[in-house]
């Protein structure tokens, strides 16, 4: 059995660096890495949601809503520069159909009793729920600079329940996520 496709993670900010970006897409969009599903990063689009909430004061179940609709938009930012890209609400059907998949989680914004609705879920606990989801072997994470393990604060929850293989990758190449330290986190209560 051949294994699961790969999720892709592109952090936001790789949009500060347009041309590693494009050659990503086109790397991604040829096959580079095989059958993938792209999850987009909410770039500066959620940081003006966390600006106007940080404003205002609305709850973070509003923010985490907006937050998404900020994936989906970077989703279709993603897609205008790589029209090869599909983007969808359900990226396993696009795979099946040997398309590229960008993920728009708008499925998501009725909320999801996995997913909490607070700052603490990005598109990298995201990203590692949708591999769960699809059944992916590996769920990388692209990295706008090489920063360790700054991931968000739910990562370690998702990547305990994630059986795949996990790497983050930075401009200067990649890294395996260390299971052992998500699997040493207590138990869901």
């Amino acid at each position: 059995m051949a294994p699961g496709p790969s999720v892709v993670k592109l952090g936001g900010s790789l949009v500060a660096d347009a041309p590693r970006l494009r050659a990503l897409l086109r790397a991604l969009a040829g096959g580079a890495e095989g059958p993938v599903a792209i999850v987009p990063g909410g770039g500066g689009l959620a940081e003006a949601v966390r600006a106007a909430q940080g404003a205002l004061g609305f709850g973070d179940a509003l923010a985490h809503r907006l937050a998404l609709d900020a994936m989906g938009g970077m989703a279709r930012i993603l897609q205008a520069l790589e029209p090869r890209l599909t983007v969808t609400t359900n990226p396993a059907a696009t795979l099946a159909r040997g398309g590229v998949p960008v993920w728009d989680p708008a499925r998501l914004a009725a909320g999801h009793p996995a997913i909490p609705e607070t700052w603490d879920v990005t598109s990298d606990s995201l990203a590692l729920w949708l591999s769960a989801e699809i059944g992916a072997a590996r769920c990388v994470l692209v990295k706008s600079a090489d920063a360790g393990d700054l991931v968000d604060a739910a990562f370690p929850h998702f990547a305990a329940r994630f059986p795949g293989t996990i790497v983050l990758r930075g401009p200067g190449g990649d890294r395996v996520w260390r299971a052992a330290r998500a699997a040493a986190l207590p138990a869901e209560a």
